[in-house]
């Protein structure tokens, strides 16, 4: 299938530009997701999850391009580690730099970052044309979302729905610290 010019995937990025909050599929779960730079809308997800905005929330995209300007001041080893990872279920710990708003990274002086291999997730990152917000659509302390049905159940009309359905893991993604090497979650 065509995600790309998929009717429904070009709603929704047309909803994110406009300052709305997605649910979308991804390797294995659903994600909410709206413009990084839009703090209205990384508020809204903040709310519907019932989460600080100290704890920050990862950035997700669909090519390693898309996510250039949020890996400006890596090493070239660094850049090539990330590489070697991405696409896939690896979301990385990287120093936070001058394009990270304070609303993403919390009180973080790093962001969290993944270059999915999801085709849902890259094609919605290549209509909006560039990385999108990626946290799990779930309520904090409930479980994390798997299907459509449960998106719904937990945020109604709050969120725009996409088409599709997670991957084949069973977990969601490993997170990494760059610097350090220390794996944050398996």
């Amino acid at each position: 299938m065509n995600w790309f010019s998929h009717p429904r995937i070009v709603r929704a990025s047309h909803h994110m530009m406009a300052g709305g909050v997605i649910a979308y599929p991804t390797e294995a779960v659903w994600g909410l997701g709206c413009d990084p730079y839009d703090a209205h809308a990384v508020g809204d997800i903040l709310r519907l999850k019932s989460r600080p905005v100290e704890k920050g929330v990862i950035l997700v995209a669909g090519s390693m391009d898309q996510m250039s300007p949020f890996l400006e001041g890596l090493s070239p080893s660094q850049l090539d580690t990330l590489e070697a990872t991405w696409p896939g279920p690896h979301t990385w710990v990287i120093p936070r730099n001058r394009w990270v708003p304070y609303w993403i990274s919390g009180q973080h002086d790093s962001v969290a970052v993944r270059v999915s291999a999801h085709p849902v997730v890259r094609a919605l990152c290549d209509q909006f044309g560039g990385p999108i917000v990626s946290t799990s659509a779930n309520p904090a302390g409930m479980r994390e979302a798997r299907t459509p049905w449960m998106v719904k159940r937990y945020f109604g009309r709050d969120v725009y729905v996409t088409p599709g359905v997670v991957g084949a893991s069973a977990k969601p993604s490993t997170i990494s610290d760059l610097v350090s090497g220390r794996v944050l979650r398996s």
